[in-house]
């Protein structure tokens, strides 16, 4: 039987931190305050929503959200995005995506200010991630599996880790975060070949293809940790992950569940974003 690597310990952890500096931040006037914008009404967006606002109401953070139709114009948001940018109320927005095809997400990415990028989607925030320079954050989630392992201090230094998916919003930027902490990282995909066993040769797997139950007791063997970061919605409309637990819980030595693992640590590290925004005025 696995160790089950829950987020409400790690996330309430670091909100304690958080709810503090808020209250600092209140005493000199400022209000910390979040900005979210959402086109659509995809499940996975709202489910990680409601863990957002939920999160900001504990720690203090103000929130607001900004919905589109899925039918808006890249022109429309941009507008959006302009005047949060020049609303000195706002410390830290939000966008969901991807975004529907009628907009032109990297457009809208480069819009947001990097001081604002809170969820480090700009240029800006990923030369930081990958390069140690520019501004803004990094990608949230791919924070929140850092801090995950060493909350629960499982070894990162040495390790090897496989990472499945590639994409910017996860995949690549937790890649290079894990790098920087001196694993061995080795970045696959869905049309990686024999996927089944290069995942079996890590000490630690992170799953982000964002394909549920794509990760069985085929990929998995006894002693390793496995982070699902896969957020689904099935036939059921159950909210799953990458991983089907069930088959490799009581192989591996940890993992993490979903619902209940890193996505609550996310909203933390949105939240700590906001935070930090607020306190560099």
């Amino acid at each position: 039987m696995a160790q089950i690597l829950l987020g409400k310990t790690v996330a309430d952890a670091c909100s304690e931190d958080l709810i503090r500096r808020v209250k600092a931040l209140k005493e000199k006037g400022i209000q910390p305050k979040l900005m979210i914008v959402r086109v659509g009404e995809k499940p996975e967006d709202l489910s990680y929503e409601r863990g957002a606002l939920n999160r900001a109401q504990r720690i203090g953070v103000e929130t607001e959200v900004q919905v589109f139709p899925d039918t808006a114009s890249t022109d429309e948001v941009l507008d959006a995005i302009t005047i949060i940018n020049e609303d000195p109320t706002i410390h830290g927005c939000l966008i969901f995506r991807p975004l529907p095809k009628s907009i032109d997400e990297r457009i809208i990415c480069e819009a947001l200010s990097p001081e604002k990028d809170v969820d480090g989607i700009g240029s800006s925030s990923m030369a930081r991630v990958f390069m140690n320079q520019g501004s803004g954050f990094a990608p949230c989630t791919a924070e929140a599996v850092l801090a995950m392992l060493k909350h629960y201090k499982i070894p990162i230094s040495g390790s090897r880790v496989t990472v499945i998916g590639r994409s910017l919003v996860i995949g690549k930027p937790v890649s290079m975060m894990l790098l920087n902490e001196n694993a061995t990282v080795t970045v696959c995909h869905t049309r990686t070949r024999d996927l089944a066993s290069v995942a079996r040769e890590a000490d630690i797997i992170v799953a982000c293809a964002g394909k549920a139950g794509m990760i069985n007791m085929d990929f998995v063997c006894e002693g390793q940790t496995v982070i699902d970061v896969g957020i689904n919605v099935n036939e059921e409309g159950k909210l799953v992950g990458d991983v089907d637990f069930d088959s490799v819980e009581p192989i591996v030595a940890n993992i993490t569940p979903t619902p209940r693992g890193v996505g609550s640590v996310t909203t933390t590290m949105l939240m700590q974003h906001v935070v930090e925004a607020a306190e560099k005025i």
